[in-house]
C-alpha cells in the first residue's frame, strides 16, 4: 500500500476585503508564486472548503490564467476563492499524483474532469 500525504503549502495567498494595491479579484501577493517552478495550487473558499485543485509547469502564469482566461474551471467562480494554497513540487509525475490524491481526499468541489467517486 502506498502512504501520499498531502503536501504542505509553500504559500498562501488571501484575498484582501480593501486591497490598496493593484489586484485580481482582490488578491495582490502573486509576486510571491514563483515563475518559473511547478507545483499545485488549491483554491479554497471562505469556510476553507477545496473549491479547485491545479497543477502546473509554471505556476505564476498558470494562476493568473485562472482569473483572466475564460476556459479556466473556475471562471464563474472566482468570487468564491478566498485563500490560495501553493506547493512546490517539481516533478511532474509527482504533481499529478499529488493533484489526484488531493481531488479525492478532499473532494474538490469543481474538478469535474478527475473525478472517480
Amino acid at each position: 500500500m502506498i502512504n501520499i500525504t498531502i503536501p504542505t503549502p509553500d504559500i498562501t495567498i488571501t484575498k484582501q476585503d480593501s486591497p490598496e494595491m493593484s489586484n485580481t479579484y482582490g488578491f495582490t501577493d502573486f509576486h510571491l508564486v514563483p515563475r518559473d517552478k511547478g507545483g499545485i495550487l488549491m483554491f479554497l473558499n471562505e469556510e476553507e472548503d477545496l473549491l479547485f485543485v491545479g497543477k502546473a509547469r509554471k505556476l505564476r502564469p498558470r494562476l493568473k490564467k485562472h482569473f483572466e482566461d475564460n476556459v479556466s474551471p473556475i471562471k464563474h467562480h472566482r468570487d468564491e476563492v478566498t485563500k490560495i494554497l501553493v506547493c512546490l513540487i517539481q516533478e511532474p509525475v509527482d504533481r499529478e499524483i499529488y493533484e489526484t490524491f488531493i481531488i479525492h481526499e478532499l473532494k474538490a468541489k469543481y474538478n469535474v474532469d478527475k473525478v472517480f467517486y
